[in-house]
């Protein structure tokens, strides 16, 4: 087992740390449809296909 010569400093050990916790994800509501989506994603709301407010594929399936 391998065993650090030096001490780690609070900072080293803190910014390792700072990435094991992460933030939830933001939602957006579309101005068109009112459905609530992710930010810059693409998104169905009855069939069709919709992104940043306009329909973007009419008939789209999502198989």
């Amino acid at each position: 087992m391998a065993h650090p010569k030096r001490r780690h400093s609070t900072t080293r050990r803190d910014t390792r740390r700072a990435h094991d916790f992460g933030t939830p994800k933001q939602l957006a509501v579309d101005s068109q449809t009112g459905e609530t989506h992710l930010f810059h994603r693409a998104h169905v709301h009855e069939g069709n296909l919709y992104y940043k407010g306009k329909m973007i594929v009419e008939g789209y399936s999502t198989r």
